[in-house]
């Protein structure tokens, strides 16, 4: 027997590993593509691993996205809209990668209910509570609505942006635009 014909242990595979690459590819192409133009093959190819482990690991391309979904919100509770801080990681952040796999599916219609119920969750725990708990804490009324239409506000110049529908929008640089949509979301309070 040569050293060519040795039988080689199979290669253990880190499932662990084998996951996190699933999710964090799943995340990129949820965000850059939507749910419904993204294939499992794709999430594999990119991650580098046998599209066939989404179904072993989560069950199918559902629960990956609902499994992408949760690693994109955290551990810890986010910052409301008017922590400057918070402002800038999301602007920063949509430039850069877009808005998640949440924000396409949470406000384009698509076919997916359970899709679109998993990302409008996320949307209103991300985004809308935190600003409804200070506006409730600082007794400002309808501080629901408030806060909603804070996040819509958001969403909306985000997505404009991206669209290239406003000119001057979609050049601003962020030094620019951040100081005006943080006065913007500030004036929602009385």
């Amino acid at each position: 027997m040569t050293d060519h014909d040795e039988v080689r242990p199979p290669r253990r595979r880190d499932a662990a590993r084998s996951r996190e690459l699933l999710v964090q590819a799943a995340m990129e192409l949820f965000a850059d593509r939507g749910y419904e133009r993204t294939t499992t093959r794709e999430i594999g190819e990119r991650a580098g691993v046998d599209p066939a482990l989404i179904a072993r690991y989560f069950g199918g391309k559902l629960q990956l996205y609902l499994a992408a979904v949760r690693a994109e919100q955290g551990d810890q509770p986010p910052a409301d809209l008017l922590d400057r801080d918070r402002l800038h990681w999301l602007l920063a952040r949509f430039d850069q990668r877009g808005g998640g796999p949440s924000f396409p599916a949470a406000v384009l219609p698509g076919d997916n209910a359970e899709v679109q119920r998993a990302a409008r969750e996320h949307l209103r725990h991300r985004m809308v509570d935190p600003l409804r708990e200070r506006f409730t804490a600082e007794g400002v009324p309808q501080a629901q609505l408030r806060a909603e239409v804070a996040a819509a506000a958001l969403a909306g110049v985000l997505m404009a942006r991206t669209s290239g529908a406003f000119e001057e929008l979609t050049r601003a640089d962020l030094a620019e635009l951040e100081p005006l949509l943080h006065a913007f979301l500030g004036a929602l309070r009385p």
